[in-house]
């Protein structure tokens, strides 16, 4: 028995030590990405900008304002989508517009619910209303540059490119201080990101993601419009692949937008990252599990339990430590980002790793507060139970 928890401790060392060099791997993927050169809009084409929203969450106002402070020269639309009149995002919205008369906005409000999946069912009414054939999506917890909608715009114009989406980092709220909220930010940050740069360098990976979806009506329009959506979990995905499918080319400028972290409690944290898990899980479930390489320092821990301090195991710890602390440092410093303090990093390493492992069972996810059952295709439809 003491023989087989030897070689199951040298394994996990392995695996720890394979998890810090991937870490190192990431920073070089991560810096070349960023060094990219930024993209010139050949035109400043004529844009609306969609804004789903669903109630009034912490940091909103600051978010939709960023939206307002572009840098962009061309004609741009704001339209502002909510299911119905009593949503107190509507009273952000108003505040907008009082501050900023001379922008084009509107409110689209949701008048017949259009699927299972209910910020696709509030773009479809959002369409009504939108006046130009440049589009550009973007969820309401994101925050952006002033020079975001030119990159992207630019993007849209380079020759083959269907659809444009962003990476983002995670940020907390100003006052914040909940320890749920950094490690949501921290995961977003310091793990997701990465893993999507390195994915997309490999030829692993082509995301699409709600922090930025631009594209051509005419192209939405030939995928089926949003309605075409309406019913998938992982809808931004979905588009992605659509437009992709019809020979597009997908981009994704050198830049990072802001997603606001808000978890007020451990439940709401976990059931939020285990649907983003269950999603991934749901999308590409070998890219899922070969990511099992970026949890080295669970495998390090691990390891010392199997090994007790042996050195090979301490030595697994000191790499991965090193490495994600070196990973941390180049992302906050490349995105001008800060999500969480560097002491955080072990404990939201190993909540990574415990939402990987469950994520990998069940057929259920939460969601604005209600349960859906995920069929193996990725529609959802909400729980009876």
């Amino acid at each position: 028995m003491a023989f087989l928890f030897t070689m199951i401790g040298w394994a996990l060392a392995g695996l720890a030590l394979l998890g810090a060099a991937y870490a190192v791997f990431a920073v070089l993927c991560v810096r070349r990405f960023m060094a990219a050169e930024a993209n010139v809009p050949a035109v400043h084409l004529p844009v609306t900008i969609l804004k789903p929203l669903y109630r009034c969450e912490p940091g909103l106002f600051e978010n939709l304002e960023s939206f307002c402070l572009q840098n962009y020269p061309g004609a741009v639309q704001i339209v502002f989508g909510v299911h119905d009149d009593a949503d107190p995002a509507v009273a952000v919205v108003q505040a907008l517009q009082a501050k900023y008369p001379q922008l084009d906005t509107a409110m689209a409000v949701e008048v017949v619910s259009q699927g299972a999946n209910a910020k696709v069912s509030n773009l479809i009414s959002i369409m009504a209303v939108a006046k130009h054939d440049t589009l550009v999506l973007a969820d309401s917890d994101i925050a952006v540059q002033p020079h975001w909608l030119a990159q992207v715009t630019a993007a849209l114009q380079r020759p083959g490119v269907g659809i444009v989406t962003c990476l983002y980092t995670g940020e907390v709220v100003k006052g914040d201080n909940s320890l749920w909220s950094k490690l949501a930010a921290m995961g977003t940050s310091y793990d997701f990101l990465p893993n999507v740069v390195v994915g997309t360098a490999l030829g692993l990976a082509s995301p699409c993601f709600g922090s930025t979806i631009a594209l051509r009506r005419k192209t939405l329009d030939d995928v089926g419009g949003f309605a075409a959506f309406a019913d998938c979990l992982a809808d931004d995905y979905e588009i992605g692949r659509a437009v992709r499918a019809m020979g597009h080319t997908l981009a994704m400028p050198a830049l990072g937008v802001a997603h606001t972290a808000v978890e007020p409690t451990f439940m709401d944290l976990f059931r939020h990252e285990r649907r983003w898990r269950h999603t991934i899980h749901r999308i590409d479930p070998a890219g899922n599990l070969g990511s099992i390489v970026t949890f080295g320092f669970a495998f390090a821990v691990l390891s010392l339990l199997a090994l007790g301090f042996a050195p090979v195991s301490l030595a697994a710890m000191a790499a991965t430590l090193s490495a994600r602390l070196l990973l941390k440092h180049r992302i906050d410093g490349l995105f001008g980002t800060y999500a969480g303090p560097f002491w955080l990093l072990p404990l939201r390493d190993l909540l990574s790793f415990a939402v990987f492992v469950q994520a990998l069972f069940g057929e259920t996810v939460h969601w604005r507060g209600a349960r859906f059952d995920i069929a193996p295709s990725g529609a959802m439809t909400q729980s009876v139970n």
